[in-house]
Order: structure tokens, then sequence, then C-alpha cells
């Protein structure tokens, strides 16, 4: 019998510790591996050999600081994971391996009023096509990250009321994609996993606290905290849509008055422009007109980013995040809005806070958020599953 502190328990604990952060980071040296697990060079390698061994790591040359090294990632043949996002306007597949790589991706429209029946018959549809297009067997699926622009329940799994996706409301999404697919399904909202994406593969590499602001038709936040996104007890963490600017202005959908949203998302500023630009404009062809030099166009998109900043300088005092990335269809404004946010930032936030932030535009664009279900799956899936062939060593030996 094992008992806790036995050395093929100890070997086994280890074995994870070094599978975890390969697969959270998508590859390290050994003498990163080292660094972030606390084992000793030699152990590392050691568990390194016995993970090549057995088909779970592969390892190639590199460097590091101008010396030869190892780099050792998950085996590309240990599984696949896959990204659902159901956006405002879209639904987004991909399909990823072990070692952080996207083997697939594909986009389609997605009419916002369809019902959630429809939502998941096509997006079923879309996984199954992708898995077939890169000629992986079913069963090496390990699971899904599902992206839903709304707030989950963290007790029941069930989406909360949305103006976004009205006709959802209520369902379990986890559930039910889980049902159709049989494999594990990992759940969360849009900006919480935007933020991860950015974090994993974009603007958010290297640092450990951070917020993602998706402006879109809506504004919310995904919250980074020391490395890991922040949802609080209710899932309702990162409403920054919803921090009061006007105690007296407009209605919002909340129920309250001169929310951040209604000076911000796009259901409220487009009417602002399409008496003079046309009914059918759109905050992505308000950017590019902005871009182009129109006036009216580059004045709303400054009040917006006056308006984000405000929101932004409030998060700074709260919770002193290192970065800000921005994201939605905002972020193609550039400079355009990341001045103004940068203006109000300085002039709300604590300055020491305000000195230490940096505010930029994700790298993802409309993909961050189904990569964030990609990364979702990764940080939530666990080792066990990749270790199940190996064996208790039978000779006791030292791995400290």
């Amino acid at each position: 019998m094992k008992t806790p502190g036995s050395q093929s328990s100890l070997h086994r604990a280890n074995l994870e510790r070094v599978v975890r952060a390969v697969r959270l980071a998508g590859s390290l040296t050994q003498a990163e591996i080292a660094r972030t697990t606390g084992l000793s060079a030699a152990t590392v390698s050691n568990i390194v050999r016995e993970l090549k061994d057995g088909g779970t790591v592969e390892v190639t040359p590199t460097s590091a600081g101008g010396r030869r090294a190892r780099s050792v990632s998950l085996s590309g043949d240990a599984g696949i994971v896959i990204g659902v996002d159901f956006g405002h306007t879209h639904l987004r597949v991909a399909v990823g391996n072990l070692a952080h790589q996207v083997l697939a991706e594909e986009a389609e429209p997605l009419d916002v009023d369809a019902s959630w029946v429809d939502g998941f018959d096509r997006a079923e549809a879309l996984v199954t096509s992708l898995i077939e297009s890169i000629g992986v067997s079913r069963d090496k699926v390990i699971g899904v990250g599902l992206g839903v622009p709304g707030p989950i329940d963290g007790e029941s799994g069930n989406l909360g009321s949305t103006s976004i996706l009205p006709g959802w409301a209520g369902i379990n999404p986890r559930q039910e994609l889980s049902q159709r697919l049989g494999v594990p399904v990992y759940v969360d909202n849009d900006a919480n996993l935007g933020a991860l994406g950015e974090l994993v593969w974009g603007s958010g590499r290297g640092v450990k606290d951070l917020a993602y602001i998706k402006v879109a038709s809506g504004v919310g936040a995904g919250l980074v905290i020391n490395g890991e996104i922040y949802r609080g007890p209710g899932g309702t963490a990162g409403e920054i849509g919803h921090i009061t600017l006007d105690e007296s202005g407009p209605v919002c959908r909340c129920g309250n008055r001169g929310c951040l949203e209604t000076f911000a998302a796009a259901r409220y500023v487009l009417p602002l422009l399409q008496g003079s630009h046309g009914p059918e404009l759109t905050m992505e062809r308000v950017v590019e007109l902005a871009r182009g030099g129109d006036p009216g166009c580059r004045r709303v998109i400054t009040d917006v980013g006056r308006h984000v900043g405000s929101g932004v300088a409030s998060l700074c005092n709260l919770l002193n995040p290192s970065r800000v990335v921005l994201g939605g269809s905002l972020a193609d404004a550039g400079e355009l809005v990341l001045a103004p946010i940068r203006e109000s930032v300085g002039r709300y936030a604590i300055p020491s806070a305000a000195r230490q932030l940096s505010v930029l535009t994700g790298s993802l664009g409309g993909r961050a958020e189904v990569l964030g279900a990609l990364a979702l799956v990764l940080s939530e899936m666990g080792d066990s599953t990749l270790l199940g062939g190996f064996q208790e060593p039978v000779l006791l030996h030292s791995v400290r």
C-alpha cells in the first residue's frame, strides 16, 4: 500500500509537477522546469527522460541565453483539445494539441436570435468537421473549452440573464455540449477567455496580473490575479461595464443609470453616428473611418476611450494590475483609443498604480476568446490522464 510519504507517491507527484508545468506553459527548457517546480536539475533530467520514453513529452534542441538547451513540450500525439466560442454574431471553433499548437480553426456567422438548440447543433457539426479535417480520431479529444457571452453561475453552471443571447438564459451549456460530444467541457464567459487567450498566446505573456477589457456589444473585463482568472463566488467578477459614471445618465440594461456600458458599448455609441453615416453603420466601420480621418468617428472613439479609461482607473485603484489589454472591435483603433484611455488613467488613478500600468491592444484580435477556450482546457484538465500508462518505480531512488 502506498502511503502519502512513500517513495512511489513522491515520484508520481514529481511526474505530475513536471507535466503540469509544461502543460500550462506550452514548452519549457529543463532549467525553466526546475525553477518552476522547485525540483533539482538532476531530478528534472531523469523525469523528462522517463516522460520522453513513455511518449508523453517531446524534447527538441534550442538555446537559452546563448547556451544550448533542450525544450520540453507535451507530445503532439498525447491528445487534442477543442475551443468553442459563441460570440454576438459568430461561432468560432479551434482544435489544438497539448503542445499549444493550433491545428485547425474556423468561424461562421451566427444569428444572435437563433435558438440555443440551433447554436449547439452548429457547434457540434463544426467540431466534427474540424476533427475530420486533421485526420485525428475522436477518441483523442481530451476536453472542450466553451465561451459564452454572459455570466455563468458558479454553483449551477447555468447561463445567467443576458441581452446578447436572451433565448439562452437558464440553460447549462457545459452539460449540453458534454452530452453531445461525450467529453469533459469547461465553460466560462467571453471576457475571461479573452484574458486567458492573451495571457497564454498574446499581449499578456510574461505577466501575472492583468485585466482584459472587451468593448463590443457590451463592456466586460477578464481579471487575472497571480496568473489565474478571478471569477468571484458568483462568477460575475469583472463586470466593469456596470461601474457608474453618471447617476443621471442613460438607463442601462442592468436597471441602473449611467453605467460605463451606456457610454462605450456599440448599442449606445452607434446611434450617435447613424444619423450622419447611415443605419447600417457598425463599430468596425466606425474604427475604419476614424483611422481614415473622419472627424465624427474620431471624436466618438476618443470619448469612448476616455470613459473606458475611467473604468480602468477604478480597476487600478482596486487591483493594481500591471497590464491592461484592450480587446473587441474597438481595439483596432490603436492609439486613437489607447491615448485617451491612458489620459483618463493618469487623471483618475492613484499615481503609483498608474505609473506601473501599461495599456495596449490585444494581439489576437477576434481569436482571443477561442484560443482562451483552448487555454481553459489546458489549465483545468488533470495530469493523471497523461500519466495513466506510467507504472510506479520498482526500485527506490532519490527524486529530490
